[in-house]
This record gives structure tokens, sequence and C-alpha cells, in this order.
């Protein structure tokens, strides 16, 4: 296909930048940066679009992950298992991304989604502070579910990974809601990595829109990932609930047919 002209591709940076910068803090960039590519991209075929989505996301994920390890320092017992999980997840879904129908999951996204705002808002301390909810082997046997499960996610579709990292692992495992972003943005890193492992050999990705957008990704994280950092888990989960609104909006717009 031809590449996108310059004012298209202007459009697509500046939804790359904003993605990143959402993504770094709470999760979720891809529900703006899939649709904009999708838009953007008319003539691409929806695996190129996946594929050149997740070079964009890896190049944010991966400054946002180091800033948030160089300043919050969490435990590697945890994140690193559940990167391993989340990659092998994450690449099992992009060998079936093409053959699931995005209307297959936005039902039970969208459920998903009003529960865990609706759970956040009724409980204003959740996050506030680390509290684990299992030790030893427990606690890693969950992390590695939380991993795989969406790290399988991921690969076939993604759109809000990131918050669904972030809730699994302040709801469940018990974390505050900074160190659940540093965790979160770590696990996202290796579930781009893994999708892109398939994707690439197939030549799925559209090298030099992936690369342009993956800059402004990157742009976007770094400065997303500083801010939550300077601003505590307050500021994290202020921005995790309007961030988790504005995706019910958007995809029970789409399940209602409303846009």
């Amino acid at each position: 296909m031809d590449d996108p002209t310059l004012t298209v591709l202007a459009l697509l940076g500046l939804a790359a930048v904003t993605a990143g910068f959402v993504d770094a803090v709470v999760g979720g960039g891809g529900l703006i940066q899939l649709p904009a590519l999708l838009i953007g991209l008319p003539h691409a075929s929806p695996v190129q679009v996946l594929a050149t989505n997740k070079l964009a996301s890896i190049c944010g994920t991966t400054v946002s992950s180091a800033t948030y390890y160089r300043r919050v320092r969490p435990d590697p017992r945890t994140f690193l298992p559940m990167m391993l999980l989340a990659l092998v997840g994450s690449f099992g879904g992009a060998l079936v991304a093409s053959r699931i129908p995005r209307s297959a999951f936005e039902p039970i996204v969208l459920v998903v989604l009003v529960v865990v705002g609706v759970y956040v808002l009724l409980k204003p301390r959740l996050g506030e502070a680390t509290a684990l909810r299992f030790s030893g082997h427990r606690h890693l046997l969950a992390a590695m579910v939380v991993g795989v499960a969406i790290g399988f996610y991921d690969g076939a579709l993604g759109p809000g990974t990131g918050s669904f990292f972030v809730f699994a692992l302040v709801g469940l495992l018990g974390y505050g809601f900074l160190e659940a972003s540093a965790k979160a943005r770590l696990a996202n890193w290796a579930t781009n990595l893994g999708a892109l492992l398939l994707f690439v050999p197939q030549g799925a990705v559209l090298w030099k829109t992936g690369l342009v957008l993956g800059l402004c990704n990157l742009v976007g994280g770094y400065v997303g990932a500083r801010v939550a950092v300077s601003r505590g888990a307050r500021f994290v989960r202020v921005f995790f609930i309007v961030v988790v609104s504005a995706f019910v909006v958007r995809i029970g717009g789409d399940v209602l047919g409303i846009w």
C-alpha cells in the first residue's frame, strides 16, 4: 500500500503522542492509537494495522518502562515472571488475531470496564498504598496468570491492555496505583514484543509509518511516566477513572451502534 500523506502522518503522530502519554500513566493508549490507524490507513489490512500499532507502542513502553524502573524500582521477582508469561500469551493471541472479529471482544471488554470503573469508584482508598493480598508462591502464580491472560488479549486485539494490567495488579494483587503502573508498563512492553515476534516475520509491519508513530509514542510515554511518578498514586487513580470512563463511552458506542 502507498505511504500516508504528510497531513495524515502528522495527525497520526499527534494521536501517537497522546496515546503514549495515556499508556504511560494508566495504560489504554491503544484505544486512541489503533482507531487512528484504522482511519488513517483505510487500505491496510487488519493485521498490518495491528502490527504497526505494536511497533509504535513498543517504542513508548520502552522509554516509560525504563523511566518507571529507575524511579519506582518495582520488585523483579514479580514483574519478570509476569513479563515472560505476558510475552507468551501475547504471541499466542497474535496467532489468532486475524481469526477473531473485533465484535466478539467488544461486549466483554465493555462489561469488564464498567465493573472495573465502578469497583474503583466505590473503594476510594484502593491503590493508595501497596498491601499485598497474597504471598510466596500464590503471589507469583497470581502474577503469572494475570500476565498470560492479559497478554493473550493484547496479542489478539489490544486496546485497554495497560489499564487491565493496572487494575489486576491493584485489585487482585494489592499493589498501589503507582507501583502497579510501573509493573504494567514492563508487562505491556513484553506483550508488544511477543506480538511483534510473530508479526515481523510475516511482513505485516508498515515500517515507515510505524517508526514515525513510534517516535511520537516515545515522547508521550516519557512525559507520561515522569508526570505519573512526580504526581503519585492519587493522580494515577484519578487519571485511571477518567480513562476507563472514556473507554466505556467509546466501546459502548461501538457496541450500541452509536458511532
